[in-house]
């Protein structure tokens, strides 16, 4: 009997052995499931770490301080009608507008200018080297350089030193007069009542270090005998370095005060004469006709002179915090804005520069233009950093110019968990700082999306 071959069924086109038809939908659902498979994880880290906390904030911002009451939209009036919100308001928008705009512009500047030098990797290292460093040790390095104390703050230091080469004002901070000379010491101001023209008024000086004598001070001298219409007299400081000398008299070893003010004063507190010390600490106040006046040392001969300007007052303190973060932030907009000029078509430039364009006009009419995608990006990605704003606003400011630097972020933090315990009213100040970042970030993710498509 002869034996038949088997027959072996032979696949169809549709991929099916038995010649059916596969369906499409279950051929997309099994697609589905597989993608679900792989997406799973981030779905579920997504849903707990994003979805889940905006859902419950939602929530949580129709309920009381503790959570117990359900008090729907009091907490979004409460926020509205608060001084301390529109506060942070009002900063939040200072910074969006000056913030982003300055970063992006000495990006760009530098990004551009640096190309065109030989140590072009140093320099953008230089400049990216702060995004290096934390938000909270960049704080503490602009208060410690912005203290208003010269001794503590560099800002201060500089510009001390720098008034001191353009003035010529001479302070002794801290001078008094010596208890025993019978003079008086009335607020500051050194005088010695009752004193008649053609008679000789001296002033021994007590509290000032020698080593802080300006350089010109001389050896004390006496006051030659003065005119019957004048009074003279020694303004000194009675210490001897080392020891010795008799208190109260002029000296070997005692320095002068030069330019000391003088004053004679009437009895209806008009001045009569006034007068400088010189290097020896000499003065004569000239062209007295009057009788018992009152010859003082003014106060602003002992004050502490100029000390600079109080950058952590209210009144300078946004400017400083923004300070800090344009320090930190202005090279990342070089780094990003440098890669987009790295990648740019150079030959339009050269193009440019044949045909008798000026640098100005090549920068404007090409490179600007050709890097607007990137400059896009940076500067709403600087946006939406900006209104996040936290640790330097909560860092930098003492505590009497916090409330002039306060921003949402910080007003957040500090109804919620920084003594205000009002989780409500903090939670719907989330959901504000939620809706003010979405629009940035809309705009950048269709950016993206545009780039992709390209």
């Amino acid at each position: 009997m002869t034996q038949q071959p088997a027959v072996v069924p032979v696949p169809t086109q549709s991929g099916r052995a038995d010649g059916s038809q596969p369906s499409r939908r279950s051929a997309r659902r099994r697609m589905f499931y597989i993608a679900l498979g792989f997406l799973a994880p981030a779905l579920v880290l997504l849903g707990a770490l994003v979805l889940y906390p905006i859902i419950y904030t939602v929530i949580r911002s129709f309920y009381s301080p503790g959570g117990e009451e359900f008090v729907g939209f009091d907490n979004y009036v409460t926020m509205f009608t608060n001084e301390t919100t529109f506060t942070a308001i009002r900063n939040n928008v200072i910074w969006v507008i000056v913030a982003p705009v300055t970063c992006t512009v000495l990006g760009l500047i530098f990004a551009v200018l640096l190309d065109k030098i030989r140590w072009a990797t140093a320099f953008k290292l230089i400049i990216f080297m702060p995004m290096a460093i934390s938000m909270l040790a960049a704080g503490v390095i602009f208060r410690t350089m912005f203290q208003e104390n010269p001794n503590l703050g560099v800002v201060n230091a500089a510009l001390v030193a720098i008034n001191s080469v353009f003035s010529d004002d001479s302070a002794y901070p801290g001078a008094t007069v010596r208890p025993d000379a019978g003079l008086q010491d009335d607020g500051g101001t050194i005088s010695a009542p009752g004193v008649n023209p053609g008679s000789v008024q001296n002033f021994p000086l007590v509290g000032v270090k020698q080593s802080s004598l300006p350089a010109n001070a001389a050896e004390a001298k006496e006051a030659p005998d003065p005119d019957s219409d004048a009074i003279s007299g020694t303004v000194w400081l009675d210490v001897v370095q080392g020891g010795g000398g008799e208190n109260g008299e002029v000296g070997d070893g005692k320095k002068g005060l030069p330019g000391i003010k003088v004053d004679a004063v009437n009895a209806d507190g008009t001045i009569a004469g006034t007068a400088e010390t010189n290097d020896a600490g000499q003065y004569t106040i000239a062209g007295l006709d009057g009788q018992g006046y009152v010859v003082a040392l003014p106060a602003s001969n002992f004050d502490q002179g100029y000390q600079g300007v109080s950058w952590l007052s209210s009144a300078f303190i946004n400017g400083v915090v923004i300070l800090s973060y344009v320090w930190i932030w202005a090279g990342f907009a070089m780094i990003m804005i440098a890669s987009g000029l790295s990648a740019m078509d150079r030959s339009l430039q050269e193009a440019a520069r044949i045909d008798g364009a000026s640098e100005w006009k090549v920068f404007t009419r090409i490179t600007a233009p050709l890097l607007s995608p990137v400059i896009v990006v940076v500067f709403v990605t600087l946006i939406i950093n900006v209104l996040k704003i936290f640790d330097l606003v909560y860092v930098i400011p003492p505590g009497t110019s916090k409330p002039a630097a306060n921003v949402i972020a910080v007003e957040m933090w500090t109804v919620s968990f920084g003594g205000g315990d009002n989780q409500g009213l903090g939670s719907a100040l989330a959901i504000l700082l939620l809706i003010l970042v979405l629009p940035s970030m809309i705009i950048n993710i269709r950016r993206f999306r545009q780039e992709r498509e390209r």
